[in-house]
């Protein structure tokens, strides 16, 4: 078994597809390089990136799945699990060795997996666009700190652009040290050092800004605090299921959360 290295971008995972069928060399694991892992014997590749190379790659899968399974593709990438890169490797060459479509040939077990991974990252891309708390600074900018499971940032840009068209906001991603920022006219990419606003990222409570905030935001944290309060029916208690809809590792964010 080959072992192909890659830079853990889209576009060395093509790379990898596109040498694969260029040597005729399918028995394959994908791997990071910040992942590396290797027998004794194995041979070890390092695969370039190459602009030109995956885009040929991309088109051609574009022409041999559908709609729905490039989105699952791209959905699987962002979980940044190893164990789904090599999926959508193993997936690529099922889809152009064969002559008919793969997309619901969910007896195949990397369509499967696509199918089961774009789920779950689906589903972090719905929570966050739910669960996302913002504090308003002195210069006016929202902010929020996340650190989602999987890189979802680029999959609720379209979301919060449409529903704060005339805010400036951030949110920073802590866990991949980037963030999405939109200045009331287009969305940047933009990359900090996130201690620098919350000392608390490492220990899990709510975020604590050592920016400036605005002079209203603490009686607006208050107020939101007092009417969660307020709705909330103890005898009614069911902490089972209020964990289910949403899940601790986001109770961090919630301002609702803190007492």
């Amino acid at each position: 078994m080959a072992n192909y290295v890659f830079d853990g971008t889209m576009t060395g995972l093509l790379c990898c597809v596109f040498r694969a069928f260029q040597f005729k060399e399918f028995d394959v694991q994908v791997m990071t390089q910040d992942c590396m892992q290797t027998g004794l014997f194995d041979e070890m590749i390092q695969v370039e990136s190459n602009e030109d190379q995956a885009q040929r790659v991309w088109q051609g899968l574009k022409q041999k799945v559908s709609a729905n399974g490039i989105r699952n593709f791209y959905y699987t990438f962002l979980s940044e699990q190893i164990v789904a890169f090599q999926h959508l490797f193993n997936f690529s060459v099922y889809a152009f060795q064969s002559q008919r479509p793969i997309d619901r040939d969910y007896g195949h077990v990397d369509v499967l997996g696509l199918s089961q991974w774009s789920k779950q990252v689906g589903r972090e891309k719905h929570r966050m666009e739910a669960f996302v708390r913002f504090k308003k600074c002195q210069d006016g900018l929202f902010l929020s700190l996340v650190r989602p499971d999987f890189n979802v940032l680029p999959l609720i840009e379209r979301h919060f652009k449409s529903r704060y068209q005339d805010q400036k906001w951030l949110i920073y991603d802590e866990k991949r040290h980037y963030g999405i920022y939109y200045d009331l006219d287009q969305v940047h990419q933009v990359h900090m050092n996130a201690l620098e606003i919350d000392q608390t990222i490492q220990s899990g409570f709510s975020q604590s800004f050592s920016v400036e905030l605005d002079d209203e935001e603490v009686l607006y944290d208050q107020l939101w605090k007092d009417y969660f309060n307020s709705v909330n029916i103890k005898a009614r208690k069911n902490a089972k299921l209020h964990i289910q809809y949403v899940p601790k590792r986001y109770w961090r964010y919630m301002n609702e959360k803190i007492i």
